[in-house]
């Protein structure tokens, strides 16, 4: 199966064309931009595309990743995912990002327990745990930083993310938000299109909010 996965889920925006048959990534672009999600996506969308040698019309699923992450970030890949599948006629799903984090760690260190921590400022993260094979060991949750390393103290596995130091202070600081965009194609091309949909995650309301002030009352 060719996988095209995208990731707007932090800093990065990035693109990767996956062979799942074969477990290779055939092309990939993307930069730490910060900002600018929506105007660059699709360049590294294409970018990747070439670098494959393959077009658009060879994509057989889209993966992306739906957060927890930025806001807007979030919502400019799965509408990219949503729209490429909709005018490609193929399935799209939605990955994690504390999945895709975690695969990577796993990878690193094989048989042991993950725990993924995000920065999620404010004095919170985003946290999961994962057990030696991948399985979530409970839900997805914004913590404030005190109960997280209260809960976690002790944990006996990998910990990592831009928020691992927030919850284990022995570990140094790691602000890097960039995404394994591969794994996130090998974890799309596993998951069940059904189930798997290309929904944003969002642990907890946006930071901007409507400013009530210069509200058009409604006539």
């Amino acid at each position: 199966m060719i996988v095209l996965a995208i990731d707007t889920s932090g800093s990065g925006c990035s693109a990767v064309v996956y062979d799942s048959e074969a477990g290779a990534v055939l092309g990939r672009s993307g930069a730490d931009l910060g900002k600018g999600h929506a105007e660059r996506l699709m360049e590294f969308v294409d970018a990747a595309l070439a670098a494959a040698d393959r077009s658009l019309g060879d994509i057989e699923r889209i993966a992306v990743t739906v957060g927890p992450g930025s806001f807007t970030g979030i919502r400019v890949g799965v509408a990219a995912a949503r729209g490429l599948a909709l005018a490609l006629g193929k399935p799209a799903v939605g990955v994690s990002t504390l999945a895709v984090l975690a695969e990577g760690l796993r990878a690193t260190e094989p048989g042991k327990a993950v725990l993924v921590a995000i920065d999620a400022k404010r004095d919170e993260v985003y946290v999961q745990a994962f057990d030696a094979a991948g399985h979530s060991l409970a839900d997805a949750e914004a913590l404030a930083v005190e109960r997280a390393r209260e809960r976690f103290a002790g944990f006996d596995g990998i910990i990592g993310g831009s928020g691992a130091h927030l919850v284990a202070a022995d570990m140094p600081a790691n602000p890097s938000e960039l995404i394994d965009v591969a794994a996130l194609a090998k974890l799309g091309a596993a998951a069940d299109p059904a189930s798997a949909k290309p929904r944003p995650l969002y642990l907890r309301g946006p930071d901007a909010k409507p400013q009530a002030g210069f509200a058009i009352a409604r006539a």
